[in-house]
């Protein structure tokens, strides 16, 4: 019994796997929306603009004519250029466990002291990029670092940070910060990087 239950979650495990391997391959960005009056947090897909843009897998690529009032016109309607943003000193990198995308209690004090940095400077916005080491797939990576820099919003977020002040892209394994084969390298790669660019 055991065994068959192995071989079934194996086989799923599998098809799973095949299927992704036939994903394009090509970075992954979000901008997030201002919160809803209720609380929720709605999302719209967005593309590099040296990309041509994807079909989206359900949902609209014409943004909806009735939104809500606190979302200013030019965040409903404008894609933020990914080549618009730059990196400055003041918001550091958080790193991830190797698969997880969860905040680490350590990442969690840096990113109090970036909350803290955004709060202060509202007039810009922050793009959070999503890295991962090599291990993995092109597809899974990317799926990865989209999720590691939405939990890295959403933590910017929990501490006050404007949801719509935020634009999230994940690059998957595609530009790692260190290249050796070897855990110390693969653990910078495994990173949340921030760059900002002033309204």
């Amino acid at each position: 019994m055991l065994t068959r239950c192995s071989h079934l979650a194996f086989s799923v495990l599998l098809v799973a796997a095949v299927a992704l391997s036939g994903c394009a391959k090509r970075p992954a960005t979000t901008q997030a929306a201002a919160p809803a009056p209720t609380g929720a947090a709605t999302s719209t897909a967005a593309t590099p603009s040296n990309t041509q843009p994807a079909q989206p897998s359900g949902g609209s690529t014409t943004p909806s004519g009735g939104g809500t009032t606190t979302t200013p016109p030019t965040s409903s309607t404008a894609r933020p250029v990914v080549q618009d943003f730059a990196a400055t000193p003041e918001l550091t990198d958080v790193f991830f466990d190797f698969d997880k995308y969860d905040i680490r209690p350590g990442d969690a004090k840096t990113l109090d002291s970036n909350a803290s940095w955004l709060k202060s400077n509202p007039t810009h916005l922050v793009l959070i990029e999503g890295h991962c080491d090599q291990r993995g797939t092109n597809e899974y990576n990317l799926a990865l670092g989209e999720r590691r820099a939405k939990s890295t919003m959403n933590y910017l977020v929990s501490q006050g940070v404007q949801a719509n002040r935020i634009t999230i892209i994940s690059y998957g394994e595609e530009r790692p910060q260190c290249t050796e084969h070897t855990e110390s390298c693969w653990a910078k790669n495994r990173r949340a990087h921030f760059l900002v660019k002033p309204r």
